[in-house]
């Protein structure tokens, strides 16, 4: 199931990105009532999906274009393999960062993204498929990386400090998208402070990609 699952979905670029499995009644509610016995998750892998996003965008002038073009690649998707799909962007919201640690054995960074041992920083999440029976997988486990990261770039490099000990300063780091300064820094390449970060850097995401979350950000 899972191969034929990641056959549908890597033209797209989207991954499959780990299983969690649940006792009865622990799962997310179906449609029905049922609870769901397992969920896949489902997402980008660096710049994976852009090239299959940015084609599709091009006909596309509304709102949220990643929320939906997500769900015009998974959805169909999910009826084909009899699954029920949930969105992170979608009531009643779902615990996907509680999934995510569970399926992939990750854990927050100090700029509350999660990090990937492998990807860093550069990974996403576009959707999870439910199912109503259990789907065998083999549980992920790796140490944290930020653990053994000594310079820790990613806390010092923010232009306005956003990255501190008692969490991400949200209001700082918008206020300063606004500026002009940030036309040369954040706005153009990236955030700073996840650029920093050693981890992964081989998946940061393309320019254009980069850009497109930022105004994002930003609207």
């Amino acid at each position: 199931m899972l191969k034929e699952l990641s056959d549908a979905l890597a033209p797209h670029g989207i991954h499959l990105r780990g299983v969690v499995n649940f006792a009865a009644g622990e799962g997310p509610v179906l449609a029905d009532g049922a609870s769901a016995r397992s969920v896949v998750l489902l997402g980008n892998v660096g710049g994976s999906i852009w090239t299959s996003f940015d084609a599709w965008r091009e006909n596309y002038d509304g709102l949220h274009p990643l929320d939906q073009w997500s769900k015009a690649i998974i959805q169909p998707i999910a009826e084909q393999m009899g699954a029920e799909a949930f969105f992170p962007s979608d009531p009643p919201w779902q615990p996907f960062q509680q999934w995510a640690m569970k399926a992939e054995a990750m854990q927050a960074s100090p700029l509350g993204i999660l990090i990937h041992p492998v990807y860093g920083l550069w990974h996403g999440y576009r959707g999870a498929l439910a199912f109503r029976h259990p789907t065998e997988t083999v549980p992920e486990t790796s140490p944290h990386p930020c653990a053994s990261c000594s310079t820790k770039p990613c806390t010092t490099s923010c232009p306005v400090g956003a990255v501190r000990a008692d969490g991400f300063d949200v209001a700082s780091c918008r206020a300063y998208l606004r500026t002009e300064a940030a036309r040369s820094t954040c706005l153009a390449s990236g955030c700073v402070a996840r650029n920093a970060c050693p981890v992964g850097a081989e998946y940061r995401y393309p320019p254009a990609q980069l850009r497109f979350h930022m105004d994002g950000l930003c609207s």
